[in-house]
């Protein structure tokens, strides 16, 4: 991650391009009249000031800097070559220490000595506007040039900018993704030993990166249940809150339970075990570990002492909502595990780079989680974000950034999960006295909660044209540099006007190019490239139904268990069958045959031998074939291989089943090695039973 040098630009005394002089001044602004040019149009550039250039006031001690906020002609001359006066307005923000010989010291905010009527006013020298934005060089990084003069680098000071919050607000395609990771590359390139969690809902940001990111994605992901607050849980198991009342009270009463009974049967935690003797110490909210098999056992033990059988419902309700997710494969970063252990420790060290190990930043990659639990784990990861930054006082800053903030913090307090918010907008409010720094990126200003943004006390934004938009970025700037927000809808690629604490002054800055390499990746279709030549793969269209399903349903494809129940529901198993492997067993062992010859192995001898079943045009007997494969038209006619007579319709199922029969006719000639495609066994079950078909489950 190697950014290009800081050109050096030559020091010295400034030029005497005066360009007016003050005819007005009102708190921290100013009015200045310009100097008559007689022919506009052959004018130096300098003589002719636009909006945002930083102009020089001299004072006896001091040169006192101004931004030009508006420019205007009261009186517009009639003809070409006639006099008329022109107005500068200016805002007052700081002013430069004089040292002699030309020289001038550090910047500072603020006007001390405020100038007077008639002091003339010039552009800033280029010794003036390094003095300004490039004066502290120790903790600041560059970030690209000024719009005003290239040659002059553009700095952030990372300690204001991170230990203040900060935002990066742009319309769509404007460049926010690489912005972003252009500001956090300059950063750790100064800081290799930082903790940055990146939350990313498109998988876009890891390429900027490279080795220096750890990705964390669902496929990789570790987030144990325990983990979850009591809300965030039940976020997890209900889609409907208000209609559960009686379930998610019992489970507020079982959960401490459970945590507890974990922590008497570990003996090597002793400081659980000291915890778990004092009943009390243990909340639904502790971050505990406790076992599904514990709930579920409590919830057994319940009912078997109810009487009453109306009473049952609730705990029937819960154990199926508990059983139903636990055993969901989309779930599996945070039911998966076999075992339950206080990895805790382990867990916050991944996420926020305890020891960095030459990976200062953590990418969280969302895509491929369920859509419904998105914010819950955002919210998980934004509470330990604040809650790990309190309890190590601040040793480990640690910086949390946003992307598609408007998605967890919405500014529609009916829209958003509650937690999320909360756990955010506390890292907004608090987080600076813990360490604990926000980064929002957003393309909606408007549909941010306003509370959160009025905390980033930095705003670098890129072009937007809605007017909304613009009214919020508007209210969150002070009076000095809002005249250069009118540039907010013409503003070019790479373009953006920075604002606040951690920047010297407000700025039009242009960004550094990234290498191509390390380009976030585009999420904008090429429609014109992608057009030119149709899709040709014959599996494009299955890898999108089994991806589609998949994320719609958390199977990867048949399981042994779908299997054996077809099976035996076909008449197919005679005998008891053989202990079913766990899904990810099948799995594995199904990409080692695709893979090549392997070993034999049970679950794919009894694959091999139901596809050869339903290969052979054979009918099934009369009573399975009633109970399986007749639907609402009756019982299946007699002779089911593809080759039979066509007899009456009955019903467009019997075609069905006509056709299908004439697919598995054909699979005789599959190759003895072949594999076994996902999704194969499934469709032949689909397309031999009826609607209204039953399958039995055991």
């Amino acid at each position: 991650m190697q950014l290009s040098p800081i050109s050096p630009v030559q020091t010295g005394p400034a030029d005497d391009k005066s360009i007016g002089r003050i005819v007005s001044v009102t708190g921290s602004k100013a009015i200045v009249m310009l100097d008559d040019i007689a022919d506009v149009r052959s004018c130096e550039p300098w003589q002719r000031p636009e909006m945002g250039t930083l102009l020089a006031i001299e004072q006896p001690n001091t040169v006192v800097l101004a931004i030009v906020s508006a420019l205007s002609v009261p009186v517009p001359a009639q003809r070409d070559g006639e006099s008329e006066i022109r107005i500068a307005e200016l805002g007052l923000v700081g002013e430069l220490k004089r040292l002699g010989e030309g020289k001038t010291g550090p910047f500072s905010r603020g006007v001390a000595n405020y100038p007077s009527l008639g002091d003339r006013v010039r552009v800033a020298s280029n010794a003036e506007l390094e003095g300004a934005f490039c004066g502290d060089t120790k903790s600041s990084v560059r970030v690209g040039t000024l719009r005003q003069d290239p040659t002059i680098p553009a700095m952030v000071r990372v300690d204001e900018l991170l230990g203040k919050h900060v935002a990066v607000l742009g319309t769509t395609g404007t460049g926010k993704s690489c912005s972003t990771a252009l500001i956090l590359r300059a950063i750790l390139q100064k800081n290799p030993a930082a903790h940055i969690v990146l939350l990313d809902p498109h998988n876009e940001y890891a390429p900027a990166f490279g080795e220096a990111a750890e990705v964390i994605s669902p496929r990789n992901m570790q987030l144990p249940f325990w983990l979850l607050t009591f809300e965030e849980a039940v976020e997890v198991l209900f889609s409907d809150v208000r209609a559960r009342k009686a379930e998610i009270d019992i489970l507020q009463e079982l959960i401490p339970l459970c945590k507890s009974r974990y922590a008497l049967g570990r003996k090597e935690s002793q400081n659980l075990r000291r915890i778990s003797l004092n009943p009390g110490r243990f909340t639904v909210d502790t971050p505990v570990p406790y076992r599904i098999s514990d709930l579920l056992a409590m919830i057994d033990e319940r009912m078997g002492k109810l009487e009453n059988k109306r009473d049952l419902q609730p705990y029937r309700q819960l154990r199926m909502a508990i059983d139903t997710i636990s055993q969901d494969a989309r779930y599996a970063f945070m039911f998966g595990s076999l075992t339950v252990y206080d990895g805790m420790a382990q867990i916050l060290g991944r996420i926020f780079r305890v020891p960095v190990n030459n990976k200062p930043i953590t990418i969280l990659e969302l895509t491929g989680l369920p859509t419904e639990i998105v914010n819950v784990v955002v919210s998980v990861l934004c509470r330990m974000t604040f809650d790990f930054a309190l309890w190590s006082e601040g040793k480990v800053p640690v910086t949390l950034v946003c992307e598609e903030a408007h998605r967890y913090v919405p500014a529609n307090p009916a829209l958003g999960f509650e937690p999320c918010k909360r756990a955010i907008a506390k890292i907004a409010k608090e987080g600076r006295k813990y360490g604990a720094s926000l980064c929002i990126v957003t393309q909606r200003p408007a549909e941010v909660d306003p509370t959160i943004l009025s905390q980033c006390n930095t705003l670098f934004a890129l072009r937007m044209s809605n007017d909304r938009d613009q009214e919020i970025v508007q209210s969150a700037v002070s009076d000095t540099g809002s005249g250069m927000l009118e540039f907010l809808p013409a503003l070019g690629q790479r373009e953006a006007i920075a604002f606040g604490d951690g920047v010297p002054l407000p700025v039009r800055i242009k960004f550094d190019e990234l290498p191509k390499a390390a380009l976030p990746r585009s999420s904008t279709a090429r429609f014109s490239e992608r057009w030119q030549a149709s899709v040709g793969d014959e599996g494009f269209l299955e890898q999108i139904v089994e991806r589609w399903r998949s994320a719609g349903t958390g199977s990867g494809g048949d399981t042994t268990q779908q299997v054996a129940l077809f099976a035996e529901a076909m008449g197919l198993t005679s005998s008891p069958q053989p202990e079913l492997a766990p899904q990810s067993a099948v799995r594995s062992e199904a990409a080692q045959v695709q893979r090549g010859p392997q070993e034999e192995r049970p679950v794919l001898r009894q694959r091999e031998q139901l596809e050869a079943a339903l290969a052979r045009p054979v009918a099934p007997p009369t009573a399975q074939r009633t109970a399986v494969c007749a639907g609402r038209h009756g019982p299946a006619p007699p002779t089911f291989a593809g080759n039979a007579p066509r007899g009456p319709r009955p019903g467009r199922h019997l075609d069905a089943r006509a056709a299908s029969g004439r697919e598995r006719a054909q699979t005789t000639a599959r190759p003895a090695d072949a594999a076994v495609r996902p999704g194969e066994i499934g469709r032949a079950a689909a397309s031999c039973a009826a609607p209204g078909a039953a399958v039995r489950r055991t």
